[in-house]
């Protein structure tokens, strides 16, 4: 496995959701993954319209790939581990990448009109 591999199935995997094949894309996803799936598809903004790779970095034991993913209820970043599972890169975990409150959203949401 290497950061080439691990691009070309975060690709395909984005490619996926983009489609709405949510049976498809869940083979992607370790076997632990595939068993609590709910918590993942909830922090997805779906349907998806746009799916990108932003990058990939070797993580620990593994390599982290970072999506951004838009949809109709807005966009969101993910954080995706992978490793080797049987022969070819996997999703072993994934997680919602919080994005700073900027100055401009801050004082919007403290002001009343």
């Amino acid at each position: 496995m290497d950061p080439q591999a691990v691009r070309e199935q975060a690709q395909a995997f984005c490619a996926t959701l983009v489609a709405g094949d949510m049976d498809r894309a869940a083979e992607e996803l370790s076997r632990e993954l595939r068993a609590n799936l709910g918590p993942l598809v909830a922090i997805l903004p779906l349907p998806l319209t746009e799916a990108t790779v932003e990058s990939v970095e070797v993580g620990g034991s593994g390599y982290i790939a970072v999506l951004h993913l838009t949809g109709e209820s807005g966009a969101t970043r993910l954080q995706t581990r992978w490793k080797d599972r049987d022969g070819r890169p996997t999703i072993v975990e994934a997680s919602h990448i919080a994005e700073p409150v900027t100055q401009e959203a801050s004082s919007e949401v403290g002001s009343v009109t």
